[in-house]
């Protein structure tokens, strides 16, 4: 499962190699397509990590925001924030400089891989951060 907009989207776990496209599933969130067939949602897991095909558009943010801001790296890792609220984004990139972008607020039609998993956990300390926000298997 993804984010929670998109509890009603079919959906599948991220593998290595995968091809993916941030695309607007119409449900209230963004998030991350097989390039092959755009109504399937690729879920991915906390510490992924993906290159784009090149850098990163996000849609304008704040009271002045009016253009595409651009983010000047190609890879990421995939987190999860505010994971003490239910009701809100949990999908985000975090970017080389440290700087942390909500998935949602990506712009459509990036294209991107998955370059790698995150490792499987050793401890449970290590399995509960990798635990998704609204995960039920």
């Amino acid at each position: 499962m993804c984010d929670f907009s998109l509890q009603s989207v079919r959906s599948r776990p991220a593998q290595v190699g995968d091809k993916l496209v941030t695309r607007d599933f119409g449900t209230g969130t963004r998030g991350f397509s097989a390039s092959d067939d755009p109504g399937l949602a690729v879920c991915l897991m906390p510490g992924t990590e993906l290159a784009f095909a090149s850098a990163v558009a996000c849609l304008p943010a704040g009271l002045l925001g009016w253009k595409t801001r651009t983010i000047k790296h190609e890879t990421a890792i995939f987190r999860q924030v505010n994971k003490d609220k239910l009701a809100a984004h949990h999908d985000a990139l975090e970017f080389p400089d440290g700087h942390i972008v909500l998935l949602t607020l990506l712009c459509e039609g990036q294209a991107a891989t998955v370059l790698q998993l995150p490792a499987q956990p050793k401890t449970a300390q290590e399995a509960r951060a990798q635990e998704r926000v609204g995960f039920l298997g």
